[in-house]
């Protein structure tokens, strides 16, 4: 199966008080890189940022080399590392970080990235999916609201309203079949999909 890796350079410019002189060197970098590196590999320029990706871990070693003489060459200073995509992460990693190999690695590689999505979204207040119960009565949102938080969701209450925050559909399901179970057929739990850009609709002028 393809792999996807990719050498990250990151050039001082501007920002850390190098000379016009020596930016204009790295502009040129890009070309040059294309030119020794061929057709297999893809190079791009983000900012200060290059990258080169390549799909085998033999190309992207030869790629650093290639580009750490350029850089030598050119009297260029940058950092830089050999990444590979984990895709179950769905992040560049270290490319000495091995992909995961059994069904408990992928387990664990997708609890990790759900705990970073969540500290994340927590940090933002923005979730992709929300769990909605409309309660009989205000007090009733409250209280629930409460038990919630002390659990650690990010519940918020609005009038008979109690909204959580989720980071994957699926935990929203759970958590919705978990409160149908506890209040019971009076209290209708919904699961929406990012509330804030609902167009109509009850709660189109709710959110977080």
């Amino acid at each position: 199966m393809a792999e996807d890796f990719r050498v990250e350079v990151e050039l001082d410019d501007e920002a850390h008080g190098y000379p016009l002189r020596e930016r204009l060197r790295a502009l040129s970098l890009d070309d040059e890189a294309r030119d020794r590196l061929g057709t297999d590999v893809v190079v791009t320029r983000d900012g200060s940022r290059l990258f080169a990706y390549t799909s085998t871990e033999e190309q992207a070693s030869e790629a650093e080399r290639v580009i750490r003489e350029l850089v030598r060459d050119e009297e260029l200073t940058a950092d830089i590392r050999v990444t590979r995509w984990h895709p179950v992460a769905e992040e560049w990693r270290d490319a000495s970080q091995p992909l995961p190999t059994t069904p408990a690695d992928e387990e664990r590689e997708y609890a990790e990235r759900e705990a970073a999505e969540e500290q994340e979204a927590r940090a933002e207040g923005e979730f992709d999916w929300r769990v909605v119960a409309v309660l009989p009565s205000r007090d009733a949102a409250g209280d629930l609201a409460r038990r919630l938080l002390d659990e650690g969701l990010p519940a918020k209450r609005r009038w008979h309203y109690v909204m959580v925050g989720v980071v994957t559909e699926e935990r929203a399901d759970e958590l919705a079949e978990r409160l149908r179970d506890e209040l019971g057929d009076s209290v209708d739990v919904s699961v929406q999909a990012d509330i804030g850009d609902v167009v109509a609709g009850p709660f189109q002028f709710i959110g977080f």
